[in-house]
């Protein structure tokens, strides 16, 4: 047993050296001293990074099809009224969406941005009994209100009974409408009246747009929109005015749904206008994204960059349509996030390899200091016999 022992001692690769031996150093303690405090500031320091969970990015091709997202918006536009601007978006698909009304808010505001109550639909309107009828006649006792779409009716059992209904009648067949006076509807309304009333107001539009994930654009436009010899025109002829300001304040604009560390880069944005009328385009290109967190929920979102141009009216070519227009375009790169923790084994072997190096350069460094002193020291005893 003794000489299983003794071979086992053999194998010390940490040899003790009798304490009698020691030579302990003022060098050697600062050295000591400076060490310990490295060591427990790297030890914290690396404590900290394997307690928080730790983000890893990764790049890989979008392979998604046939999907849709979703554009959260929250637009304020000082000096266009919420009766003249409307909300279209189209893609390079083919599909449109003009006149979005469903999942959109609009709020009126005054001069100095506060929120006006809104007003009940009729207020201000002319007072009219008895609207007209699509044969011409004025509403009877017992008879049902069918309105005329003044020559807009796709078929002959087509009732236009609002100002409203005229007017995307009108839509559909490509036509705008040049005097809203002229309609009945519109004039029961007060559709001219309501658009004077609100004159010097503001909006703030907000909500969201579920569109397809491809290349398409949405705007914020004055008029309703409607398709002429395939071209996307907006009806500015009821509103009688020869410029409008788009000057507007992007309060938040984002493509999908919220995840850690995101930054959207439009949130905040102002631009004034300073000259009559013109197109101010925002130029996206919309990088789809994958977050996953600690818990594994993932968040299918989408970052974006941008760049900006304004269109104004010059000499020699056709005015462009005054509005705000957001052009974007989808990355065939998608960015994934995954937050997770550092294991174990990988915390300990950086520990050790801490402790292990700030041992060894530190014996390193007061065995130079040690044997630098010694060297001086005897050269001075040297030169004293001499």
């Amino acid at each position: 047993m003794d000489g299983i022992f003794n071979k086992l001692r053999n194998l010390d690769t940490y040899p003790k050296i009798n304490e009698d031996f020691y030579s302990r150093t003022l060098s050697g303690g600062l050295i000591t001293i400076f060490s310990s405090v490295l060591m427990l500031l790297l030890f914290f320091s690396e404590l900290r990074l394997y307690l928080l969970a730790v983000t890893e990015t990764k790049l890989v091709v979008d392979t998604s099809r046939g999907e849709t997202f979703r554009i959260n918006f929250d637009v304020t536009f000082p000096a266009l009224a919420c009766s003249i601007v409307s909300v279209d978006a189209m893609d390079i698909s083919g599909e449109q969406h003009l006149d979005v009304k469903h999942d959109i808010i609009k709020k009126r505001i005054d001069a100095h941005g506060n929120v006006i109550e809104a007003k009940p639909d009729g207020i201000g309107a002319t007072k009219m009994e008895k609207p007209l009828q699509r044969h011409g006649g004025r509403l009877e006792h017992n008879e049902t209100y069918c309105g005329s779409c003044y020559g807009a009716e796709v078929s002959d059992d087509d009732c236009c009974n609002s100002c409203e209904e005229v007017r995307e009648a009108y839509q559909k067949k490509g036509w705008g409408m040049s005097n809203p006076d002229l309609i009945d509807q519109c004039k029961r309304e007060g559709f001219l009246q309501r658009i004077k009333e609100e004159e010097g107001e503001g909006c703030n539009i907000y909500g969201f747009l579920e569109v397809n994930k491809v290349a398409g654009n949405f705007h914020f436009a004055p008029g309703k929109s409607f398709q002429q010899s395939n071209v996307h025109v907006h009806d500015l002829l009821p509103f009688q005015k020869e410029s409008f300001n788009i000057s507007h304040r992007i309060n938040r604009l984002s493509f999908g749904e919220h995840f850690p560390g995101v930054v959207n880069p439009l949130d905040g944005v102002q631009w004034m206008q300073e000259t009559p009328s013109g197109m101010y385009q925002y130029f996206l290109k919309v990088v789809p994204t994958v977050y996953t967190d600690i818990n594994g929920r993932t968040i299918q979102s989408n970052q974006f960059s941008v760049t900006e141009h304004f269109r104004g009216a010059e000499f020699g070519r056709p005015p462009s349509l005054p509005g705000v227009f957001f052009f974007y375009d989808l990355s065939p790169i998608k960015v994934t996030f995954t937050e997770e923790h550092v294991s174990f084994l990988h915390f300990l072997t950086n520990v050790c390899a801490i402790v292990g190096g700030i041992f060894t350069v530190s014996g390193i460094v007061d065995s130079f200091v040690y044997h630098g002193q010694r060297a001086i020291k005897k050269k001075m005893e040297i030169g004293k016999f001499s």
